[in-house]
Protein backbone atom coordinates (compact mmCIF):
# COMPACT_ATOMS: atom_id res chain seq x y z
CA UNK A 1 0.00 0.00 0.00
CA UNK A 2 1.05 3.39 -0.65
CA UNK A 3 1.97 5.25 2.55
CA UNK A 4 1.15 8.61 1.18
CA UNK A 5 -2.39 10.35 2.37
CA UNK A 6 -4.52 11.14 -1.01
CA UNK A 7 -5.80 14.67 0.62
CA UNK A 8 -8.85 14.27 -2.39
CA UNK A 9 -8.99 10.53 -1.21
CA UNK A 10 -9.66 11.17 2.28
CA UNK A 11 -12.68 14.03 1.52
CA UNK A 12 -14.37 11.31 -1.03
CA UNK A 13 -14.12 8.64 1.98
CA UNK A 14 -15.37 11.18 4.33
CA UNK A 15 -18.16 11.82 1.88
CA UNK A 16 -19.17 8.13 1.81
CA UNK A 17 -19.69 7.82 5.44
CA UNK A 18 -21.79 11.22 5.83
CA UNK A 19 -23.80 9.84 3.06
CA UNK A 20 -23.92 6.33 4.93
CA UNK A 21 -25.18 7.97 8.43
CA UNK A 22 -27.40 10.93 7.46
CA UNK A 23 -29.38 7.99 5.06
CA UNK A 24 -29.47 5.81 8.22
CA UNK A 25 -31.13 8.58 10.47
CA UNK A 26 -34.05 9.07 8.05
CA UNK A 27 -34.37 5.07 7.26
CA UNK A 28 -33.23 5.17 4.32
CA UNK A 29 -30.18 2.97 4.42
CA UNK A 30 -28.07 1.79 1.63
CA UNK A 31 -25.74 -1.24 1.94
CA UNK A 32 -22.94 -2.37 -0.71
CA UNK A 33 -22.06 -5.82 -1.39
CA UNK A 34 -19.49 -7.17 -3.78
CA UNK A 35 -19.71 -10.44 -5.01
CA UNK A 36 -16.27 -12.12 -6.67
CA UNK A 37 -14.88 -15.40 -6.23
CA UNK A 38 -12.36 -17.09 -7.69
CA UNK A 39 -12.24 -18.53 -11.52
CA UNK A 40 -15.32 -20.81 -12.32
CA UNK A 41 -17.05 -20.77 -8.49
CA UNK A 42 -20.52 -19.46 -10.68
CA UNK A 43 -20.47 -15.79 -9.60
CA UNK A 44 -23.48 -14.77 -12.24
CA UNK A 45 -25.39 -17.88 -10.82
CA UNK A 46 -25.34 -16.63 -7.79
CA UNK A 47 -25.83 -12.99 -9.01
CA UNK A 48 -29.53 -14.05 -10.60
CA UNK A 49 -30.23 -16.12 -7.72
CA UNK A 50 -29.75 -14.06 -4.86
CA UNK A 51 -31.82 -11.40 -7.38
CA UNK A 52 -34.53 -13.37 -8.47
CA UNK A 53 -35.05 -14.98 -4.77
CA UNK A 54 -35.14 -11.36 -3.15
CA UNK A 55 -37.59 -10.04 -5.33
CA UNK A 56 -39.78 -13.11 -5.02
CA UNK A 57 -39.68 -12.95 -0.91
CA UNK A 58 -40.76 -8.97 -1.35
CA UNK A 59 -43.99 -10.69 -3.59
CA UNK A 60 -44.69 -12.69 -0.25
CA UNK A 61 -42.63 -15.83 -1.26
CA UNK A 62 -41.18 -17.50 0.81
CA UNK A 63 -37.39 -18.25 -0.36
CA UNK A 64 -35.13 -16.62 2.02
CA UNK A 65 -36.55 -17.99 5.45
CA UNK A 66 -33.70 -17.29 7.14
CA UNK A 67 -33.04 -13.80 5.92
CA UNK A 68 -36.94 -12.90 6.39
CA UNK A 69 -36.99 -14.34 10.27
CA UNK A 70 -34.25 -11.88 11.09
CA UNK A 71 -35.77 -8.98 9.78
CA UNK A 72 -38.91 -9.92 11.95
CA UNK A 73 -40.79 -10.92 8.73
CA UNK A 74 -41.44 -7.25 8.34
CA UNK A 75 -40.03 -7.18 4.76
CA UNK A 76 -43.13 -5.78 2.33
CA UNK A 77 -41.86 -5.38 -0.86
CA UNK A 78 -38.23 -5.63 -3.10
CA UNK A 79 -37.99 -3.88 -6.66
CA UNK A 80 -34.99 -2.96 -8.61
CA UNK A 81 -33.94 0.43 -8.30
CA UNK A 82 -34.59 2.37 -11.66
CA UNK A 83 -31.33 3.11 -13.55
CA UNK A 84 -29.47 6.34 -13.21
CA UNK A 85 -26.40 7.47 -14.43
CA UNK A 86 -23.87 5.42 -13.05
CA UNK A 87 -20.85 4.57 -15.83
CA UNK A 88 -21.09 0.65 -15.22
CA UNK A 89 -22.96 -1.69 -16.94
CA UNK A 90 -26.50 -2.77 -14.98
CA UNK A 91 -26.69 -6.94 -14.18
CA UNK A 92 -28.49 -8.36 -16.57
CA UNK A 93 -30.61 -10.54 -14.26
CA UNK A 94 -33.89 -11.18 -17.14
CA UNK A 95 -31.25 -12.32 -19.78
CA UNK A 96 -29.87 -15.09 -17.23
CA UNK A 97 -32.85 -16.50 -16.13
CA UNK A 98 -34.02 -16.56 -19.74
CA UNK A 99 -30.54 -18.86 -20.22
CA UNK A 100 -32.19 -21.02 -17.17
CA UNK A 101 -35.45 -21.10 -18.15
CA UNK A 102 -34.59 -21.96 -21.50
CA UNK A 103 -35.57 -25.66 -22.86
CA UNK A 104 -33.02 -27.34 -22.66
CA UNK A 105 -31.89 -24.71 -19.56
CA UNK A 106 -28.41 -23.59 -19.59
CA UNK A 107 -25.98 -21.87 -17.35
CA UNK A 108 -25.47 -18.44 -17.82
CA UNK A 109 -22.03 -16.56 -19.47
CA UNK A 110 -19.51 -15.91 -16.80
CA UNK A 111 -18.67 -12.40 -15.70
CA UNK A 112 -16.32 -10.58 -17.97
CA UNK A 113 -16.53 -6.92 -16.74
CA UNK A 114 -17.82 -5.02 -13.82
CA UNK A 115 -21.22 -4.81 -13.80
CA UNK A 116 -23.97 -3.51 -11.00
CA UNK A 117 -27.20 -3.51 -9.81
CA UNK A 118 -29.78 -2.10 -6.77
CA UNK A 119 -32.61 -3.33 -5.42
CA UNK A 120 -34.75 -1.28 -3.20
CA UNK A 121 -36.19 -2.93 0.49
CA UNK A 122 -39.20 -2.05 2.24
CA UNK A 123 -39.36 -3.29 5.73
CA UNK A 124 -42.30 -1.57 8.44
CA UNK A 125 -40.39 0.28 10.93
CA UNK A 126 -41.18 -1.37 14.49
CA UNK A 127 -41.37 0.70 17.72
CA UNK A 128 -39.48 -0.01 21.05
CA UNK A 129 -43.40 -1.17 22.26
CA UNK A 130 -44.03 -3.50 18.65
CA UNK A 131 -46.11 -0.86 17.07
CA UNK A 132 -45.38 -0.10 13.80
CA UNK A 133 -44.61 3.47 12.77
CA UNK A 134 -44.46 3.51 8.82
CA UNK A 135 -41.87 1.78 6.74
CA UNK A 136 -37.83 2.01 6.51
CA UNK A 137 -35.96 1.47 3.10
CA UNK A 138 -32.88 -0.29 2.66
CA UNK A 139 -31.35 0.13 -0.79
CA UNK A 140 -28.84 -3.33 -1.89
CA UNK A 141 -26.19 -1.89 -4.09
CA UNK A 142 -24.49 -5.08 -5.58
CA UNK A 143 -21.41 -5.36 -7.58
CA UNK A 144 -20.23 -8.18 -9.57
CA UNK A 145 -16.47 -8.10 -10.79
CA UNK A 146 -14.35 -10.79 -12.42
CA UNK A 147 -12.71 -13.02 -9.95
CA UNK A 148 -9.25 -12.61 -11.80
CA UNK A 149 -8.75 -9.23 -10.86
CA UNK A 150 -9.50 -10.39 -6.88
CA UNK A 151 -6.07 -11.83 -7.12
CA UNK A 152 -4.20 -7.95 -8.30
CA UNK A 153 -5.16 -7.42 -4.47
CA UNK A 154 -2.46 -8.92 -3.17
CA UNK A 155 -0.14 -7.29 -5.54
CA UNK A 156 -0.99 -4.02 -3.92
CA UNK A 157 1.65 -4.69 -1.05
CA UNK A 158 4.31 -5.60 -3.51
CA UNK A 159 7.46 -4.43 -5.86
CA UNK A 160 8.25 -5.72 -8.76
CA UNK A 161 11.86 -8.20 -7.43
CA UNK A 162 9.34 -9.00 -4.76
CA UNK A 163 6.43 -10.42 -7.16
CA UNK A 164 8.91 -11.50 -9.73
CA UNK A 165 10.60 -14.01 -7.03
CA UNK A 166 6.90 -15.23 -5.66
CA UNK A 167 5.89 -15.56 -9.06
CA UNK A 168 8.32 -17.77 -10.51
CA UNK A 169 8.86 -19.66 -7.53
CA UNK A 170 5.69 -20.95 -8.25
CA UNK A 171 5.68 -21.50 -12.20
CA UNK A 172 8.71 -23.96 -10.99
CA UNK A 173 6.80 -25.82 -8.95
CA UNK A 174 5.37 -29.38 -9.71
CA UNK A 175 2.61 -29.40 -12.59
CA UNK A 176 3.02 -25.64 -12.85
CA UNK A 177 6.63 -25.88 -14.39
CA UNK A 178 5.65 -27.95 -17.29
CA UNK A 179 3.03 -25.48 -18.54
CA UNK A 180 5.42 -22.84 -18.06
CA UNK A 181 8.80 -24.88 -19.36
CA UNK A 182 8.76 -22.24 -22.76
CA UNK A 183 8.40 -18.90 -20.93
CA UNK A 184 11.55 -20.49 -18.14
CA UNK A 185 13.48 -20.87 -20.62
CA UNK A 186 12.88 -17.93 -22.23
CA UNK A 187 13.87 -15.86 -19.07
CA UNK A 188 16.20 -18.14 -17.69
CA UNK A 189 18.32 -17.06 -21.17
CA UNK A 190 18.06 -13.13 -20.99
CA UNK A 191 21.46 -12.08 -19.66
CA UNK A 192 21.38 -9.95 -16.74
CA UNK A 193 21.50 -6.51 -18.35
CA UNK A 194 18.68 -7.45 -20.97
CA UNK A 195 18.02 -3.81 -23.66
CA UNK A 196 14.59 -2.80 -23.10
CA UNK A 197 13.77 -3.66 -26.95
CA UNK A 198 9.82 -3.76 -26.80
CA UNK A 199 10.62 -6.97 -29.06
CA UNK A 200 11.86 -8.71 -26.20
CA UNK A 201 9.32 -7.15 -24.12
CA UNK A 202 6.00 -8.41 -26.53
CA UNK A 203 7.70 -11.85 -26.55
CA UNK A 204 7.91 -12.29 -22.52
CA UNK A 205 4.72 -10.95 -21.94
CA UNK A 206 3.14 -13.08 -24.63
CA UNK A 207 5.00 -16.50 -23.68
CA UNK A 208 3.60 -15.73 -19.41
CA UNK A 209 0.14 -14.93 -21.13
CA UNK A 210 -0.04 -18.22 -22.86
CA UNK A 211 1.09 -19.41 -19.24
CA UNK A 212 -1.25 -18.05 -17.04
CA UNK A 213 -3.63 -19.62 -19.71
CA UNK A 214 -2.60 -23.08 -19.42
CA UNK A 215 -2.31 -23.03 -15.44
CA UNK A 216 -5.67 -21.81 -15.52
CA UNK A 217 -7.78 -23.92 -18.44
CA UNK A 218 -5.57 -27.38 -19.02
CA UNK A 219 -4.42 -27.70 -14.83
CA UNK A 220 -7.31 -25.89 -13.10
CA UNK A 221 -4.91 -23.54 -11.22
CA UNK A 222 -6.24 -19.90 -10.13
CA UNK A 223 -2.97 -18.16 -7.97
CA UNK A 224 -2.52 -16.38 -11.45
CA UNK A 225 -1.34 -12.55 -11.38
CA UNK A 226 -1.99 -9.78 -13.14
CA UNK A 227 -5.42 -11.00 -13.30
CA UNK A 228 -6.51 -8.53 -16.52
CA UNK A 229 -3.47 -10.20 -18.32
CA UNK A 230 -6.25 -13.16 -18.34
CA UNK A 231 -9.42 -11.18 -18.40
CA UNK A 232 -8.64 -7.37 -19.54
CA UNK A 233 -12.05 -6.47 -19.33
CA UNK A 234 -13.20 -4.32 -22.66
CA UNK A 235 -9.84 -2.11 -22.92
CA UNK A 236 -8.26 -5.12 -24.80
CA UNK A 237 -4.28 -5.68 -23.94
CA UNK A 238 -2.87 -2.52 -23.63
CA UNK A 239 1.28 -1.87 -23.08
CA UNK A 240 0.43 -1.27 -19.69
CA UNK A 241 0.12 -4.96 -19.36
CA UNK A 242 3.12 -6.00 -20.95
CA UNK A 243 5.36 -7.40 -18.46
CA UNK A 244 6.25 -10.39 -16.59
CA UNK A 245 8.74 -11.78 -14.05
CA UNK A 246 12.34 -11.52 -13.95
CA UNK A 247 14.48 -13.71 -12.30
CA UNK A 248 16.88 -11.45 -9.76
CA UNK A 249 15.96 -8.16 -12.28
CA UNK A 250 19.06 -5.52 -11.85
CA UNK A 251 18.66 -2.09 -12.46
CA UNK A 252 18.34 -0.92 -16.10
CA UNK A 253 17.52 -2.55 -19.34
CA UNK A 254 14.77 -4.51 -19.28
CA UNK A 255 14.25 -4.98 -16.26
CA UNK A 256 13.95 -1.36 -15.38
CA UNK A 257 10.59 -1.22 -18.26
CA UNK A 258 9.24 -4.18 -16.82
CA UNK A 259 9.59 -2.55 -13.10
CA UNK A 260 8.20 0.52 -14.04
CA UNK A 261 5.09 -1.06 -16.40
CA UNK A 262 4.24 -3.40 -13.20
CA UNK A 263 3.83 -0.38 -11.13
CA UNK A 264 2.11 1.52 -13.34
CA UNK A 265 -0.07 -1.53 -13.46
CA UNK A 266 -0.86 -1.73 -9.73
CA UNK A 267 -1.13 2.23 -9.77
CA UNK A 268 -3.93 1.51 -12.23
CA UNK A 269 -5.82 -1.09 -11.01
CA UNK A 270 -5.73 1.04 -7.23
CA UNK A 271 -6.66 4.03 -8.88
CA UNK A 272 -9.45 2.92 -11.55
CA UNK A 273 -10.51 0.01 -9.29
CA UNK A 274 -10.11 -0.85 -5.87
CA UNK A 275 -10.32 2.85 -4.22
CA UNK A 276 -13.21 3.97 -6.45
CA UNK A 277 -14.97 0.78 -6.47
CA UNK A 278 -13.58 -1.58 -4.15
CA UNK A 279 -13.66 0.31 -0.98
CA UNK A 280 -16.95 1.31 -1.47
CA UNK A 281 -18.09 -1.94 -1.06
CA UNK A 282 -18.09 -2.65 3.03
CA UNK A 283 -19.42 -6.27 1.91
CA UNK A 284 -17.72 -9.09 0.20
CA UNK A 285 -18.73 -12.30 -0.72
CA UNK A 286 -15.90 -14.15 -2.40
CA UNK A 287 -17.41 -17.80 -4.08
CA UNK A 288 -14.83 -21.09 -4.54
CA UNK A 289 -15.43 -23.88 -6.14
CA UNK A 290 -13.74 -25.98 -3.61
CA UNK A 291 -15.08 -29.21 -4.56
CA UNK A 292 -13.45 -28.49 -7.98
CA UNK A 293 -10.35 -27.96 -6.86
CA UNK A 294 -10.19 -31.18 -5.00
CA UNK A 295 -10.76 -33.14 -7.95
CA UNK A 296 -8.29 -31.48 -10.14
CA UNK A 297 -5.39 -32.66 -8.16
CA UNK A 298 -3.22 -31.95 -5.20
CA UNK A 299 -1.39 -29.33 -7.25
CA UNK A 300 -4.23 -27.08 -8.26
CA UNK A 301 -5.96 -27.81 -4.34
CA UNK A 302 -2.69 -26.00 -2.75
CA UNK A 303 -2.77 -23.57 -5.92
CA UNK A 304 -6.99 -22.40 -4.56
CA UNK A 305 -5.82 -22.59 -0.50
CA UNK A 306 -2.62 -20.70 -1.57
CA UNK A 307 -4.41 -17.74 -3.32
CA UNK A 308 -7.14 -17.95 -0.62
CA UNK A 309 -5.04 -17.26 1.97
CA UNK A 310 -3.74 -14.26 -0.33
CA UNK A 311 -6.90 -12.38 -0.53
CA UNK A 312 -8.21 -13.30 2.82
CA UNK A 313 -5.07 -11.91 4.33
CA UNK A 314 -5.40 -8.55 1.85
CA UNK A 315 -9.11 -8.44 2.61
CA UNK A 316 -8.31 -7.81 6.27
CA UNK A 317 -6.61 -4.48 5.99
CA UNK A 318 -9.79 -2.82 6.78
CA UNK A 319 -10.98 -1.92 10.45
CA UNK A 320 -8.48 0.42 10.23
CA UNK A 321 -8.81 4.51 11.95
CA UNK A 322 -9.15 5.69 8.84
CA UNK A 323 -11.52 3.35 8.33
CA UNK A 324 -13.99 4.06 11.23
CA UNK A 325 -13.64 7.45 11.26
CA UNK A 326 -14.42 8.08 7.10
CA UNK A 327 -16.54 4.82 7.49
CA UNK A 328 -15.90 3.25 4.58
CA UNK A 329 -13.36 -0.16 3.83
CA UNK A 330 -14.33 -3.68 3.86
CA UNK A 331 -16.17 -4.94 7.15
CA UNK A 332 -18.04 -8.46 6.24
CA UNK A 333 -16.55 -11.07 3.85
CA UNK A 334 -17.93 -14.36 3.77
CA UNK A 335 -16.13 -17.25 2.06
CA UNK A 336 -18.95 -19.46 0.50
CA UNK A 337 -17.70 -23.10 -1.02
CA UNK A 338 -20.17 -23.29 -4.40
CA UNK A 339 -21.97 -25.93 -6.09
CA UNK A 340 -22.96 -27.55 -2.13
CA UNK A 341 -25.38 -29.49 -4.20
CA UNK A 342 -23.00 -31.59 -5.48
CA UNK A 343 -22.49 -33.03 -2.20
CA UNK A 344 -25.09 -35.52 -0.33
CA UNK A 345 -26.76 -33.32 3.06
CA UNK A 346 -24.06 -35.03 5.54
CA UNK A 347 -20.42 -33.68 3.46
CA UNK A 348 -21.77 -30.00 2.95
CA UNK A 349 -20.77 -28.94 6.87
CA UNK A 350 -17.04 -30.77 5.68
CA UNK A 351 -17.50 -28.73 2.52
CA UNK A 352 -17.58 -26.03 4.86
CA UNK A 353 -14.94 -27.01 6.98
CA UNK A 354 -12.85 -27.23 4.35
CA UNK A 355 -13.20 -23.99 3.30
CA UNK A 356 -12.60 -21.94 6.61
CA UNK A 357 -9.32 -24.25 7.16
CA UNK A 358 -8.53 -23.02 3.42
CA UNK A 359 -9.59 -19.33 4.70
CA UNK A 360 -7.62 -19.73 8.53
CA UNK A 361 -10.44 -17.67 9.43
CA UNK A 362 -12.82 -18.07 13.28
CA UNK A 363 -16.45 -18.09 11.65
CA UNK A 364 -18.23 -15.37 13.15
CA UNK A 365 -15.59 -13.23 14.73
CA UNK A 366 -13.78 -10.07 13.55
CA UNK A 367 -10.44 -10.82 12.80
CA UNK A 368 -7.22 -8.97 13.85
CA UNK A 369 -8.26 -5.66 11.34
CA UNK A 370 -11.50 -5.66 12.49
CA UNK A 371 -13.07 -7.77 9.46
CA UNK A 372 -16.50 -9.92 10.76
CA UNK A 373 -15.39 -13.30 8.15
CA UNK A 374 -18.05 -16.05 7.96
CA UNK A 375 -17.77 -19.25 5.67
CA UNK A 376 -20.51 -21.51 3.81
CA UNK A 377 -21.71 -24.34 1.85
CA UNK A 378 -23.89 -22.78 -0.80
CA UNK A 379 -25.78 -23.75 -3.92
CA UNK A 380 -26.69 -21.19 -5.56
CA UNK A 381 -29.42 -23.31 -8.04
CA UNK A 382 -29.57 -26.59 -6.27
CA UNK A 383 -29.69 -28.92 -9.19
CA UNK A 384 -29.70 -32.16 -7.30
CA UNK A 385 -31.48 -34.08 -4.66
CA UNK A 386 -30.00 -36.81 -2.00
CA UNK A 387 -30.14 -40.47 -2.89
CA UNK A 388 -28.07 -43.58 -2.20
CA UNK A 389 -25.94 -45.24 -5.03
CA UNK A 390 -23.75 -48.77 -4.32
CA UNK A 391 -20.12 -48.58 -4.35
CA UNK A 392 -17.96 -52.27 -3.65
CA UNK A 393 -21.41 -53.83 -2.41
CA UNK A 394 -22.34 -51.27 0.26
CA UNK A 395 -24.78 -48.21 0.17
CA UNK A 396 -23.00 -44.77 0.11
CA UNK A 397 -24.72 -41.30 -0.20
CA UNK A 398 -24.60 -40.02 -3.06
CA UNK A 399 -26.64 -36.80 -5.15
CA UNK A 400 -28.89 -37.36 -8.13
CA UNK A 401 -28.96 -35.08 -11.21
CA UNK A 402 -29.91 -34.55 -14.88
CA UNK A 403 -26.24 -34.34 -16.55
CA UNK A 404 -25.55 -31.49 -18.88
CA UNK A 405 -24.07 -33.55 -21.71
CA UNK A 406 -27.03 -35.37 -22.41
CA UNK A 407 -29.98 -34.58 -20.17
CA UNK A 408 -30.09 -37.84 -18.51
CA UNK A 409 -30.75 -38.58 -15.32
CA UNK A 410 -27.37 -40.08 -12.66
CA UNK A 411 -26.52 -40.63 -9.41
CA UNK A 412 -23.14 -39.39 -8.52
CA UNK A 413 -20.91 -40.28 -5.48
CA UNK A 414 -18.52 -37.32 -4.92
CA UNK A 415 -16.21 -39.27 -2.54
CA UNK A 416 -15.41 -38.04 0.85
CA UNK A 417 -14.89 -34.48 1.49
CA UNK A 418 -12.23 -33.81 4.07
CA UNK A 419 -12.71 -31.42 7.04
CA UNK A 420 -8.90 -30.08 6.71
CA UNK A 421 -6.51 -29.61 3.93
CA UNK A 422 -5.84 -33.84 3.70
CA UNK A 423 -2.48 -35.25 4.36
CA UNK A 424 -0.31 -36.08 1.31
CA UNK A 425 -1.64 -40.03 1.27
CA UNK A 426 -5.28 -38.51 0.61
CA UNK A 427 -4.29 -37.73 -3.24
CA UNK A 428 -3.18 -41.59 -3.59
CA UNK A 429 -7.02 -42.14 -4.36
CA UNK A 430 -8.66 -39.47 -6.07
CA UNK A 431 -11.85 -38.66 -6.60
CA UNK A 432 -14.67 -39.95 -8.97
CA UNK A 433 -14.95 -37.51 -11.88
CA UNK A 434 -17.16 -34.71 -10.99
CA UNK A 435 -19.95 -33.91 -14.00
CA UNK A 436 -21.63 -31.10 -15.24
CA UNK A 437 -25.14 -31.22 -13.75
CA UNK A 438 -28.13 -29.69 -15.64
CA UNK A 439 -30.00 -26.58 -14.09
CA UNK A 440 -33.46 -27.05 -13.22
CA UNK A 441 -35.86 -25.35 -15.68
CA UNK A 442 -37.34 -21.99 -14.15
CA UNK A 443 -39.82 -19.43 -14.45
CA UNK A 444 -38.31 -16.93 -16.80
CA UNK A 445 -39.99 -14.01 -15.10
CA UNK A 446 -38.65 -15.55 -11.87
CA UNK A 447 -41.74 -15.30 -10.18
CA UNK A 448 -41.41 -18.03 -7.66
CA UNK A 449 -37.51 -17.46 -6.78
CA UNK A 450 -35.11 -20.36 -7.50
CA UNK A 451 -34.45 -23.62 -5.45
CA UNK A 452 -31.42 -22.80 -3.36
CA UNK A 453 -29.10 -24.04 -0.36
CA UNK A 454 -27.89 -21.49 2.04
CA UNK A 455 -28.53 -18.43 0.50
CA UNK A 456 -30.73 -17.00 2.53
CA UNK A 457 -28.19 -17.63 5.44
CA UNK A 458 -25.59 -16.24 3.76
CA UNK A 459 -27.41 -13.28 3.12
CA UNK A 460 -28.39 -12.99 6.79
CA UNK A 461 -24.75 -13.20 7.81
CA UNK A 462 -23.86 -10.47 5.28
CA UNK A 463 -27.00 -7.81 5.30
CA UNK A 464 -28.92 -9.18 8.15
CA UNK A 465 -27.53 -6.74 10.99
CA UNK A 466 -29.02 -3.84 8.33
CA UNK A 467 -32.15 -5.67 7.83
Amino acid sequence: MSGLLDPFGLLRDAAWGAERFGRSLIGQERIRLAVTGLTRAGKTVFLTSLLANLLAAGRGRRTLPALEELAGKRLRAVRPAPAGVEGLPRFDVAAHLAALAADPPAWPARTEDLSTLELVLELDRQSMLGGLLGTRTVTLELLDYPGEWLLDLPMLGDDYARWSAATLERLRRGRRAEAAAEFLAFVDALPPGAPAEDSLARRGFALYRDTLRACRDRLGFRFLQPGRLLNPGPRGETPLLWFFPLPQPARGGLATLLAERHHAYVEAQRRDFFEPYFRRFERQAVLVDVLGALHAGRDAFEDTAEALAAIAAALRYGGGWLDWLTGTGVDRVAFVATKADHVPARQRDALAALLGHLVAAPQGRATGAGVTTSVHALASIRCTEDDVATLDGRPVAAVRGLLLENGRSAKVYPGEIPLRPPDPGFWDHGFFEMPEFQPPKLDPAGGSGVPHLGLDTLLAALIGDVL
